[in-house]
């Protein structure tokens, strides 16, 4: 899993304004999009800083939507017309000649598919789309490939939680979050000053002499106002709703043993692998090592002890023992 810290857009960056291509072509391997906003509308929309409640951070979330549509859009826009005529005229599939022309932004055939189906337009009849249906497909397109969290930044801050309440009622996927929260927790724990690890819902302070009386009323002014009230920072939250929520990801243990659940040194589930749904064993063989892929004979699922064929797709949670012509894993 891998994270990129991209800079913050302004208005027009699809047209270059600002550091607009930067951010942009960044996002291009990019399976999933984090968007961090200022919740009590205390940022505007070009970065400077105002009075709490003067922005309205719902602005920030429409405005990167379209930014990224736009930004797609001029990059399908210059090819579309000679595409569709292809499609419709010369009986040239539609979507492996857009998955091509998209082959650099991690779009794929089904992506497309999907955003035809789901925007309603006739594939086979490409000539015929509006401008208006371009854009939607683009915008539908987007909303597939590049699927957007909104992290609500800043929640402690008396603006905040109305600004909250209304992305979650625009029908965005948002997690509160206050950040500098983590930030503090985080460096006490460094300091071993705290028991805390990220994604907790408190911590425990292990030398509170070390502490002056502002650090303790600091660290348990956020343990009553975000911790015990959101549950965490939001921080790891965050990063969970991306990869699980946004992108649909589950984890599976393979072991050794299936009696013990443990790998060959008597470990307890040593590992844990993160995969898209869908994953068969076979796939998951072939992410732990090829050969296991390539001698796979017959995989063994935990809970039920029964034997599932290579084409098994694996479930969330489960526990699973690969038998190969080589080894078991």
């Amino acid at each position: 899993m891998e994270l990129i810290d991209c800079a913050g857009l302004v208005p027009g960056a699809w047209e270059g304004r600002g550091l607009g291509n930067q951010f942009l072509d960044e996002i291009r391997k990019a399976d999933a999009l984090v968007h961090i906003v200022d919740a009590s509308g205390g940022t505007d929309s070009e970065g400077r800083i105002c009075k709490p409640g003067e922005h309205d951070p719902l602005e920030d979330a429409r405005f990167l939507e379209f930014e990224i549509t736009m930004w797609l859009a001029s990059i399908l826009k210059r090819d579309w017309p000679k595409i569709a005529r292809m499609a419709e005229l010369e009986s040239k599939d539609l979507f492996s000649m857009l998955e091509e022309r998209l082959s650099g932004l991690t779009i794929r055939r089904s992506h497309i598919i999907e955003a035809v189906r789901r925007a309603g337009l006739n594939a086979e009849k490409p000539t015929t789309w509006s401008e208006e249906d371009f854009i939607k497909f683009v915008s539908t397109l987007r909303q597939i490939a590049k699927p957007m969290l909104i992290v609500a930044n800043k929640i402690d801050i008396s603006t905040a939680e109305e600004n909250f309440e209304r992305l979650k009622k625009a029908d965005y996927m948002v997690v509160p979050c206050c950040a500098e929260a983590e930030l503090a927790l985080r460096r006490a724990a460094d300091k071993k000053l705290i028991d805390y690890r990220p994604g907790d819902c408190n911590f425990k302070i292990n030398k509170p002499e070390r502490l002056n009386e502002s650090q303790v009323k600091a660290l348990e002014t956020i343990r009553e106002k975000i911790l015990l009230k959101l549950g965490s920072t939001g921080v790891q939250e965050a990063i969970n709703s991306a990869f699980f929520k946004l992108l649909g990801m589950i984890t599976v243990y393979p072991v050794e043993d299936i009696e013990h659940l443990t790998d060959h040194n008597g470990r307890v589930l040593p590992d844990a692998y993160l995969v898209p749904y869908g994953t068969t064993t076979r796939q998951l063989a072939y992410l732990i090592h090829t050969d296991l892929g390539e001698s796979f004979i017959y995989a063994v699922e935990a809970r039920e002890k029964k034997r599932v064929g290579e084409d098994y797709t694996l479930k969330d949670r489960d526990v699973i023992s690969i038998v190969s012509a080589k080894k078991r894993a």
